[in-house]
């Protein structure tokens, strides 16, 4: 229930990553590791935070959070794996709740203190830094670091589970010594390395204990691991003409699909279109069926305003894979262009019911609401907004202005009242995270 409540925190103080491509790609990748874990209760939700610093973090109550700084430091799907897998392997061999179990002889509210050092460091690595150092003094220790015990085995179960999903044992070690030498060669730490603390000894041992374990094959679908990273690159690049010179000196050398579709994310910020459809057209026929690059066709057409080809490039996309969650999200996107605001309603209560927790979805979803006209609704999608990233007072307050609106029906006054209740409950746990 706490790291429940600490979620909600984290959603209204952090920025989180927006890009659907990217949240639903490593989404589908904490799946398929999640798949082959100790994991036991696997009801997890994924935070992606709009951060350029290098951490991961996993909560009690199945709350996974990825800095995109760490999926752009990432030399391979691989190896962005093997955090996640590090990560499953404390929270199923319960190393949170035995280090907080520890420090309650000490201070009863040391989840509590640790939660929201954690939260501060999510939210901003600077504060963060200086969070975690003051909860560690008054704890007398580095509640926040875990044990040398607790590292190995959690190297070595995710390791286990890495082999058993078809990744590369290896890349854990290997991930954890380029942390390691950025934190050596940088102006400081990797957050990840503050609350992971990486040894030489360790990353020999995890080494060795990789050697033993079978090495597969390149994964079929590693290929989409470029298109994210190339998509996450385009998004902090502040100089997108450079970044799009950069690309075209590496294709120089060794063309590819892949850097084609990074040509083609980097052109779309500059707005240089052209680059964009020369970059398309050189692409391979198999590579242009993929998923991220038929969406990528739509993007650039939004871009361009080609209202109309985007909704026939999405359209067909939906024929094939009608509740996919990027797909619809980019179409709804697209039908607020138009201005078909019912239909983007539509859209996005689909996506609300099928992502329950995605605040994106249910601000935009109010700010659509607001546009048709829809107060009642604009009030309930609000409220549920408010509710999922902590901001309770808001959202008691969308209550009572609901509760106003006239011609109310006794079902919408139970359901209004409903949440009220529902949101002074969660101002009371989130007041013990505090």
């Amino acid at each position: 229930m706490l790291g429940r409540t600490w979620v909600r925190m984290l959603r209204g103080s952090a920025q989180l990553y927006e890009d659907p491509i990217v949240v639903a790609y490593l989404e589908d990748l904490l799946w398929d590791v999640t798949e082959h874990s100790q994991l036991t209760d696997r009801r997890l939700e994924l935070v992606v935070l709009d951060n350029p610093t290098l951490n991961a973090f996993a909560v009690p109550g199945g709350i996974v959070g990825l800095h995109t700084g760490l999926v752009e430091a990432a030399q391979s799907e691989d190896e962005l794996a093997s955090v996640i897998a590090h990560e499953l392997a404390h929270l199923s061999q319960r190393h949170y709740a035995a280090n907080v179990d520890h420090q309650k002889r000490n201070r009863p509210f040391m989840l509590a203190a640790l939660l929201g050092s954690l939260l501060v460091a999510a939210a901003d690595s600077q504060g963060g830094v200086a969070a975690i150092s003051s909860t560690v003094a008054a704890s007398q220790a580095s509640s926040l670091a875990f044990s040398r015990q607790n590292e190995r085995e959690a190297d070595y179960i995710g390791m286990q589970t890495l082999a058993e999903a078809g990744f590369d044992p290896k890349a854990m070690p290997n991930m954890f010594s380029r942390l390691q030498a950025n934190a050596r060669y940088g102006q400081k730490p990797p957050e990840f390395l503050l609350t992971h603390p990486v040894t030489e000894s360790r990353v020999a041992d995890s080494l060795n204990r990789a050697a033993n374990l079978p090495s597969p094959k390149k994964r079929a679908d590693a290929i989409d691991y470029d298109l994210v990273q190339s998509r996450i690159i385009a998004h902090y690049s502040k100089n997108a003409d450079q970044l799009l010179a950069n690309l075209a000196d590496q294709r120089k050398s060794q063309d590819s699909d892949s850097l084609r579709y990074a040509t083609v994310m980097a052109a779309i910020n500059a707005e240089k279109f052209d680059v964009a459809e020369r970059a398309f057209s050189g692409m391979s026929k198999a590579f242009l069926q993929k998923l991220p690059v038929r969406l990528a066709k739509a993007e650039l057409s939004i871009a361009q305003k080609h209202y109309d080809k985007a909704s026939q490039q999405l359209r067909s996309v939906l024929k094939l894979f009608p509740d996919n969650y990027p797909t619809n999200a980019i179409y709804a996107e697209l039908l607020l262009h138009q201005g078909q605001n019912s239909h983007a309603i539509a859209v996005y209560k689909q996506l609300a019911a099928q992502r329950p927790t995605d605040v994106n979805v249910w601000y935009n979803l109010a700010e659509v609401q607001g546009l048709a006209g829809n107060t009642l609704d604009v009030h309930m999608a609000r409220i549920e907004y408010f509710m999922l990233t902590g901001n309770i007072d808001l959202a008691i307050r969308q209550v009572k202005f609901a509760l106003r609106t006239p011609q109310l029906s006794s079902e919408e006054r139970a359901r209004l009242e409903t949440l009220e209740v529902e949101a002074k409950y969660l101002r009371q746990q989130m007041r013990r995270v505090m």
